[in-house]
């Protein structure tokens, strides 16, 4: 992994169509963005953050995640999430997440990525087959 430091900041951003309701991914009953897809995009946003960070086979999978979802989403919402690494324990990297509608903040929390190895990571999950 390439020198890192806290403060840096990584974003991911989505159109809200009609796949990301949350009546089309089972998440709920009503046509408005679904929770799920907003955490996905909060945790792409961190990987995003760290991702030009790390070398050769190295990557980051998620492990905790604790996040609110404070205001629902019409579809053809422009949504953008945004992760900023607040702390970094080894190979334990978390941070501060936010996601936004064009009417402002709908849902903000904490999450931890751990560095792995992807090859070796990989092995490890396929053996449980």
């Amino acid at each position: 992994m390439k020198e890192i430091n806290t403060g840096i900041i990584g974003k991911a951003q989505l159109k809200v169509t009609e796949k990301e309701l949350a009546v089309n991914v089972g998440s709920g009953s009503l046509e408005v963005f679904a929770t799920p897809i907003m955490v996905m995009l909060m945790e792409k946003s961190a990987c995003n953050c760290v991702a030009e960070y790390m070398e050769n086979d190295e990557t980051t999978v998620g492990t905790e995640l604790n996040v609110k979802h404070v205001s629902a989403s019409p579809i053809g919402s422009d949504i953008t999430a945004e992760a900023e690494l607040t702390e970094i324990n080894g190979r334990e990297f978390t941070f501060t997440v936010k996601a936004y509608d064009n009417a402002g903040l709908i849902g903000e929390g904490t999450h931890k990525r751990f560095l792995v190895y992807g090859e070796k990571f990989t092995a490890k999950a396929n053996a449980k087959i």
